[in-house]
């Protein structure tokens, strides 16, 4: 299990005023990035390596498939 203790969670600017429904995301910690539900900061939380998670963001922001 990855230590996210000294995690910086930080919501999307695009978040806006939609109830709490949105992620929030950390990116200070070496060789992950820590992702969760931001209605939960005590549950779960997704862990990925850098290059998987540029990936997933290039492929919403529509820069490409990824395999």
């Amino acid at each position: 299990m990855t230590d996210l203790t000294g995690a910086v969670w930080r919501k999307s600017t695009r978040s806006g005023d939609n109830g709490g429904d949105c992620v929030e995301v950390a990116t200070n910690l070496p060789d992950i990035v820590a992702v969760r539900d931001s209605k939960d900061d005590r549950g779960p939380a997704l862990a990925f390596v850098p290059d998987v998670w540029e990936a997933f963001v290039k492929g919403m922001r529509g820069g490409g498939q990824t395999a």
